[in-house]
C-alpha cells in the first residue's frame, strides 16, 4: 500500500510496550509456511445475506467467524461516540445475519480487522486496543472472551493485550484457526507489514518467532483499505470506496487481492461487482467461513442503507485453485 488512507493512518509516537515477548521487524524472517490452495477471486460466488441491521446504525467495519461454533461477529464504530474515541461495538450474528448479542469496547480503535478463536463452546475475540486518539487506531492487540452485553476497556479483568512488534504501530489481527495461526498487520516507517505467528505462541504472549513476515503489497493508490484475512499460505486484501446509486462497473472501486506469502507476490486481483443494486455500497470487512462440512469460503462485506440506518451485506467466493 503506497498511501495512508483513513483505514491506514500512521499511529502517533510514544506507544508503550505491553507485557509479553515482542517481535522483531517484519523484514527479518522469510516464510516457513507450507503452500496451500487459494480462493479463486474471479470464480463463482454467492450471497450469505443482505440488508441486515447490526447492533449499531453505523457501517460494518469488519467480520470474523468462530467456525467451530458457527458464529459470526461484526465490528463497527459505536453510534454517537466521536470517531477519535476508539469506542466500538461488536455484534454477534447468526449465519443468516440475525443479531443475537453485542458487546461494547471503549477506547479500542477502528475495527478494520478482527479475529475469532474457539475454545470449546467459548469464543475469544482478537482486536486492536489502546486507541491513539490522534488517528483512532489501536496501539496494541487484545484477546478476550465474548460476553454478551458486557462493556470492556483495555484494562478490564480477563483481557490480555500485547504490542507484538516493538516499533510497530496501527495493529490489527486476523485469525486462521484451521491452520493454527494469527496474522498481525502493523505499520513501520516504510509502510504496512504483516507478521504470521503460531496461534498457541501468540495466545501465550510470545511474538518472538514469526512464521512469516512481509511487507504488504502496493494496492490501488487513493482507494481506502477495507480489511484483510489470513488463510493458509495466502493473505486476502480488500479495498473500495463508497458508491451511491446503481453501480457502474467502469467506475467500481471494490477489489480483492490475493497475496501468496510463500512466493512473495500478488497472484490475483479482481474488481468485485457483487451487490450492484445496493444503493449505498461500501466495501467493509473480509473473513473466512468454514461450514459444518469443512468447506471454506472467503466472505466479503458491503455496507448499505441510509445514514443512521446502515445495513450489512455478505457475499463470498468458494472455488479453490
Amino acid at each position: 500500500m503506497t498511501n495512508l488512507s483513513r483505514r491506514g493512518l500512521l499511529a502517533g509516537a510514544g506507544a508503550v510496550i505491553a507485557a509479553g515477548a515482542v517481535g522483531v521487524p517484519a523484514s527479518a524472517h522469510p516464510s516457513t509456511l507450507t503452500p496451500t490452495r487459494r480462493f479463486a477471486l474471479a470464480g463463482p460466488g454467492g450471497e450469505l445475506f443482505r440488508e441486515k441491521p447490526l447492533a449499531e446504525v453505523t457501517v460494518m467495519q469488519s467480520i470474523a467467524f468462530d467456525n467451530a461454533n458457527q458464529r459470526l461477529f461484526a465490528g463497527q464504530l459505536r453510534g454517537g461516540a466521536p470517531s477519535s474515541s476508539g469506542d466500538l461495538t461488536l455484534t454477534q450474528l447468526t449465519l443468516a445475519g440475525d443479531v443475537v448479542g453485542h458487546m461494547y469496547l471503549n477506547g479500542f480503535g477502528h475495527a478494520v480487522s478482527i479475529g475469532a478463536e474457539s475454545v470449546g463452546r467459548t469464543t475469544y475475540l482478537w482486536t486492536e486496543t489502546d486507541v491513539d486518539t490522534t488517528n483512532a487506531r489501536g496501539q496494541q492487540i487484545a484477546r478476550f472472551r465474548w460476553q454478551n452485553g458486557a462493556t470492556l476497556t483495555k484494562d478490564s479483568p480477563g483481557l490480555r493485550s500485547w504490542k507484538p512488534v516493538a516499533d510497530g504501530r496501527v495493529f490489527t489481527p486476523s485469525v486462521d484457526q484451521r491452520h493454527g495461526r494469527i496474522g498481525i498487520r502493523h505499520n513501520l516507517p516504510d509502510g504496512f507489514h504483516i507478521n504470521v505467528y503460531a496461534l498457541t505462541a501468540a495466545r501465550a504472549g510470545d511474538f518472538s518467532r514469526p512464521l512469516a513476515s512481509f511487507k504488504q503489497p502496493a494496492m490501488t493508490a487513493g482507494i481506502d483499505f477495507q480489511g484483510w484475512a489470513l488463510y493458509g499460505s495466502y493473505v486476502y486484501l480488500w479495498e473500495g470506496e463508497k458508491h451511491l446509486g446503481e453501480l457502474d462497473p467502469a467506475t467500481a472501486t471494490s477489489k480483492l487481492w490475493a497475496y501468496d506469502i510463500t512466493k512473495g507476490e500478488v497472484v490475483e486481483s479482481v474488481k468485485i461487482l457483487d451487490g450492484p443494486d445496493l444503493l449505498y455500497r461500501e466495501a467493509e470487512g473480509v473473513g473466512v467461513h468454514i461450514d459444518r462440512f469443512g468447506h471454506p469460503r472467503l466472505c466479503f462485506g458491503f455496507a448499505s442503507g441510509e445514514t443512521g440506518a446502515r445495513r450489512a451485506n455478505l457475499f463470498y467466493r468458494s472455488a479453490l485453485v
